[in-house]
């Protein structure tokens, strides 16, 4: 492939779960109950004769929500429309969706580009419409038979689908976008993107641009890439289905391009897309406007309403952090990767303790280390952001050094684990207990200086002779001596008065 160049073009279908308590057209629960299979199953989303739909106005509003965030356009009128096909978990032979007038359009996400010094990349989006989800089809893996059963607790549950134009070049690309995509859909509370359990998946659109010695351009059939659980397998998928594509061409050249649009499976065991069946068209899906359902007006005071209530967005707060918390990208990232709860909590530790650099250190190495380790969620942490903000505001007014600080955090821990409740006061009281106030009494430090020097002459010589780590065991001593001592201070002291 040395001498093959061609244009990576691929488009993502994103399906979304939107976080309602009952379907979209039924009062049926949403909750997530794989073990209790058509236990959330209704007349209306089992499609039986004479039930009719009756819209969720919390989903509608949710889906306005995000269209607004994501810069679309909202059409002042959308009907709802039958999409038709045949499948076993789809009980009504039909899915209620949106085809040519969905309720909003022409929006854009702005991207990092994969060159750091080039500027974002703004990925446009075609379309988010609103539709029911359908059920589930369990098949049974155990390789003792080809039993398969159909649970329809999902079916009718509300999804946005949210459509990008072809604009991503790159399968690293197409992760990014869903990574930012994500991260807006969780910050404006609109769903919880919980891949394991269906509340975001999503399907890639993805063939070559080939560049022809003449000057021309020929372009490999579409594919259409499913069966992708994580971002992780969106880009491999990706990558392997780009190669793919590119030995295909040279091998049959126009051959390829005569050949129908498909769909294909990942294998993530074998990292192998696999061709499933021919792609459909619109037109194989016979769309046409629901009987049972009025249409959705939309006016100018509502969405006004809406975009007035929008919380923050993840690219806004990113901005925030570099420019007035001083944050750098990598920790400012690091922090709105973990999601909405723990960036509210960590601004929280921040305002306590005045120092958004100092928290974000702190947030992003112990506080993460140990949520992670304990598989704890942030409001199951025991030491709250107040009594971390205030821990942190010892040490950026230099009441108790850094290591003090940890002792301290440790030993809230332990106390968190045995059973205790935790208090703000209790940051006061073990620094008095423990004596680690820093010392700002000079003539002590230059006792203590004095008697390390006479008792390690070696050392001292070591050190005047060019050893710089020779201070260690003096600097040690030291801080033995004089409880609450600042290193940096004692380091500092006896330099001076080793070179005196």
């Amino acid at each position: 492939m040395s001498n093959l160049e061609y244009d990576v073009i691929i488009g993502l279908e994103v399906h979304t779960q939107l976080k309602t308590r009952s379907k979209l057209f039924c009062g049926c629960s949403t909750a997530f109950r794989p073990n209790d299979p058509n236990t959330q199953t209704c007349p209306v989303c089992l499609g039986l004769p004479g039930s009719l739909p009756v819209m969720n106005r919390h989903a509608f509003e949710l889906s306005l929500t995000t269209a607004l965030a994501l810069n679309c356009e909202i059409a002042p009128w959308t009907r709802w429309d039958r999409k038709q096909y045949y499948y076993p978990d789809l009980p009504k032979a039909y899915q209620i969706s949106q085809y040519d007038v969905p309720f909003s359009s022409k929006g854009w996400l702005d991207i990092a580009a994969d060159d750091p010094t080039q500027p974002a990349r703004r990925i446009r989006i075609t379309r988010a419409h609103l539709e029911e989800d359908a059920g589930k089809n369990v098949h049974d893996e155990s390789g003792r038979g080809a039993e398969s059963r159909v649970d329809l607790n999902r079916a009718g549950t509300p999804l946005l689908e949210i459509v990008s134009e072809p604009d991503l070049r790159s399968a690293s690309e197409a992760r990014r976008y869903l990574e930012n995509l994500r991260s807006l859909l969780l910050f404006i509370e609109v769903s919880d993107c919980n891949m394991q359990e269906g509340s975001l998946r999503c399907d890639a659109n993805v063939n070559l641009h080939i560049h022809n010695a003449d000057g021309s351009r020929s372009a490999t059939p579409i594919v259409e890439l499913k069966n992708m659980n994580s971002f992780r397998n969106v880009e491999l998928a990706v990558e392997y289905e780009v190669r793919r594509q590119a030995v295909q061409w040279q091998k049959t050249g126009q051959k390829i391009g005569e050949a129908p649009k498909q769909t294909r499976g990942w294998d993530a065991e074998r990292s192998v897309t696999f061709a499933q069946r021919e792609k459909e068209e619109s037109s194989d899906y016979r769309y046409f406007p629901d009987p049972d359902l009025f249409p959705v007006t939309t006016t100018i005071e509502q969405i006004a309403a809406i975009r007035t209530s929008l919380p923050e967005t993840p690219t806004a707060r990113r901005e925030r952090f570099q420019t007035h918390l001083g944050l750098s990208e990598y920790d400012a990232s690091v922090i709105l990767d973990q999601g909405p709860e723990l960036t509210g909590w960590f601004e929280q530790v921040s305002q306590f303790c005045g120092d958004g650099k100092t928290a974000a250190n702190w947030v992003t190495q112990d506080i993460l280390r140990d949520l992670n380790a304990d598989s704890l969620t942030i409001d199951q942490f025991p030491i709250t952001a107040e009594i971390l903000g205030t821990l942190l505001k010892c040490i950026t007014s230099e009441r108790i050094t850094t290591k003090s600080a940890r002792d301290i955090y440790a030993a809230l821990k332990e106390a968190a684990a045995s059973d205790q409740t935790i208090q703000i006061s209790d940051v006061d009281r073990l620094i008095s207990l423990r004596g680690l106030e820093i010392v700002r009494d000079t003539a002590a430090l230059d006792a203590a200086i004095a008697a390390a020097i006479a008792a390690k002459p070696d050392a001292v010589s070591d050190f005047r002779s060019g050893k710089q780590n020779a201070v260690g065991p003096l600097i040690g001593m030291i801080m033995k001596q004089v409880a609450g001592a600042d290193p940096k201070q004692v380091r500092d002291l006896l330099i001076a008065a080793i070179k005196d």
